[in-house]
C-alpha cells in the first residue's frame, strides 16, 4: 500500500508538472495567493488515497472496480481542497471556483484522475498476487 502511494503521489507530480509545462501556465495562477492551495489540495488528495486503498486492500479479495471509486474519490477531495484553499486565501467564492474550474478544464483533475487510478490498480494487485517480501533461499521453510 505504501508503495501505491508513493507512486501515485509520483505520478501526480509528474503530471501536474507535465500539465503546467504544456500549457505554459501555473495550475493555479492568482496572483499573490501562494502555494498553500496547491499543497493542501495535494496533501488532502494522499490522504483521501492512502485511507481508501488501505480500506479496499483490508478485504481478501478486493474487486479492481474499487480503483476506479477510489479515483474519483482522489480527484474530487482534491479538487475541493484546492477550492476550500483558494476560498480561505482569497475570500472569494467566485474567484475559488474559477480555479477550480480552471483545473478541470486544464487537464489537472484528469491527471490527478489518472494517477490515482494507476496508483490503486497497482495496489490492488500486489494485494491479489499476495506479493511478499523477497527472500534468499536460506529464510524459506521448505521441507527438503
Amino acid at each position: 500500500m505504501v508503495l501505491s502511494t508513493v507512486g501515485f503521489f509520483a505520478l501526480a507530480v509528474f503530471g501536474l508538472g507535465g500539465v503546467s509545462v504544456l500549457t505554459d501556465s501555473d495550475l493555479i495562477a492568482i496572483p499573490g495567493l501562494g502555494p498553500l492551495p496547491g499543497v493542501g489540495g495535494m496533501l488532502v488528495a494522499v490522504v483521501t488515497f492512502a485511507l481508501l486503498l488501505w480500506l479496499t486492500v483490508r478485504r481478501e479479495h478486493p474487486s479492481f472496480w474499487s480503483a476506479v471509486v477510489i479515483a474519483v474519490a482522489t480527484a474530487l477531495a482534491h479538487l475541493v481542497a484546492v477550492w476550500v484553499g483558494v476560498l480561505v486565501g482569497t475570500s472569494d467564492l467566485v474567484i475559488s471556483t474559477a480555479v477550480a474550474g480552471d483545473l478541470v478544464r486544464g487537464g489537472a483533475s484528469a491527471v490527478m484522475l489518472l494517477a490515482a487510478a494507476i496508483g490503486a490498480w497497482s495496489g490492488i494487485a500486489l494485494r491479489r498476487t499476495r506479493a511478499q517480501h523477497p527472500q534468499w533461499p536460506w529464510e524459506r521453510d521448505d521441507e527438503e
